[in-house]
């Protein structure tokens, strides 16, 4: 996750998680994921990186005090989880959605079929 050409990880304690949402807050931000797949005995090699923009509403501190408090944000870069109950906060997405999850399931999908030939994906 990237805003302001800096890399968002994941919260070491709850001020730092408070800091990203705000950054967060009214803005767009980056999530890239880059994926590689290997198949052997060919070591046939297939890499992506698939690129999503996330904006979010403005945040208030009440939300963002309340959010924390579930112990959501500690385990995920940039401090939140669209699939949990950060979904609130988003208030668009330019890309793929599973890509913000975590994995880009359509791109690797996309990056394996060629490898895969006609077995089924």
């Amino acid at each position: 996750m990237v805003l302001d050409g800096e890399i968002l990880g994941k919260p070491a304690d709850a001020a730092q998680a408070r800091r990203m949402l705000r950054r967060l807050s009214g803005r767009t931000h980056q999530v890239h994921t880059a994926v590689c797949l290997v198949r052997a005995p060919q070591h046939v090699a297939a890499e992506a990186l698939e690129t999503a923009l996330v904006t979010f509403r403005d945040l208030d501190e009440r939300e963002i005090q309340d959010y924390i408090a579930w112990g959501e944000p500690f385990d995920k870069a940039g401090g939140y989880g669209i699939q949990g109950r950060a979904s609130k906060f988003v208030s668009g997405l330019e890309g793929s959605y599973s890509n913000v999850v975590g994995l880009p399931v359509e791109r690797v999908a996309e990056i394996l079929k060629p490898l895969l030939g006609s077995e089924p994906v």
